[in-house]
């Protein structure tokens, strides 16, 4: 688990500018960690995580294309079942409130990674260390019903 740089990308809601866009990341061989993309009528917002954010940085803005940083949590998570369900009841528990996440996907019984956007990145890294790493709760293997997570 770690705190990283997330690159929210604003983009015209037109054909080919998200292709444009990883294309450039291509070109600046940068490794994307994780990424979304949400639409609305008048834009688009490319959220994205790369492995070399300074990188990142620079290609955007030699590029001219519009965005902002933001810090958010990256958790790496065994690729089963319930694993994500984990973490969010932690920081339920801990009234660490969830404005948005997005998880990427891997290979079966492998890892992956979810990227989420709290209110208090450090408060939610301290809240996940101190009662575990999800993969230490084998509570995730099974899902569990919304009643039986309230008892």
């Amino acid at each position: 688990m770690e705190m990283v740089k997330q690159f929210s990308i604003f983009m015209v809601n037109k054909p080919g500018i998200l292709s444009r866009i990883l294309d450039e990341f291509t070109n600046a061989k940068i490794n994307i960690k994780a990424l979304t993309v949400m639409d609305s009528v008048e834009h688009g917002v490319l959220r994205v995580v790369a492995e070399n954010p300074e990188k990142m940085r620079n290609i955007l803005s030699q590029t001219n294309i519009q965005f902002n940083e933001t810090e958010v949590l990256s958790v790496t998570l065994p690729n089963q079942s319930g694993a994500f369900a984990a973490v969010t009841d932690k920081l339920a528990k801990a009234h660490i409130n969830i404005a948005y996440a997005y998880v990427t996907s891997g290979a079966k019984g492998g890892k992956t990674t979810a990227i989420l956007k709290v209110a208090d990145v450090k408060k939610a890294m301290k809240v996940l260390k101190t009662t575990g790493s999800p993969s230490d709760d084998r509570r995730f293997a099974e899902r569990r019903t919304h009643a039986a997570r309230r008892g």
